[in-house]
């Protein structure tokens, strides 16, 4: 069964998904397993607290649009009246990729909606 209530809020830098009947800790593992299998890793942090990448960041800076890399900071909140929002925000602009890297960065944070939406 599905969790995924809405999108509250998305300006294209920060986004917010409300889910309602699941717990934390479960959010979290589901959340940390979707990340995954888009080939994120936790760096810093924990499930549902923590920050993710994606990609080689010294790479992105010597070959620019070529490689990709993302980093983002994904924190769990209590939403009220039983539910919970996740809050992710982009923690790389992509400006070492040029206005292509850019590009890339806004399309993920698109793609990242889409994929938490499923949940």
């Amino acid at each position: 069964m599905p969790h995924f209530v809405s999108t509250e809020s998305n300006d294209g830098a920060t986004f917010v998904n409300v889910y309602a009947g699941v717990n934390f800790d479960d959010l979290a593992r589901q959340l940390d397993q979707k990340l995954a299998a888009a080939g994120y890793a936790l760096k810093e942090g924990k499930p549902g607290d923590g920050v993710y990448e994606r990609g080689n960041r010294v790479m992105r800076i010597l070959f620019g649009a070529f490689v990709k890399y993302f980093k983002f900071g994904v924190r769990i909140e209590d939403g009220g009246n039983g539910n919970l929002k996740v809050r992710v925000h982009k923690l790389t602009s992509g400006m070492s990729g040029g206005l292509i890297g850019m590009g890339q960065v806004k399309n993920e944070v698109k793609r990242l909606v889409a994929d938490l939406s499923v949940i």
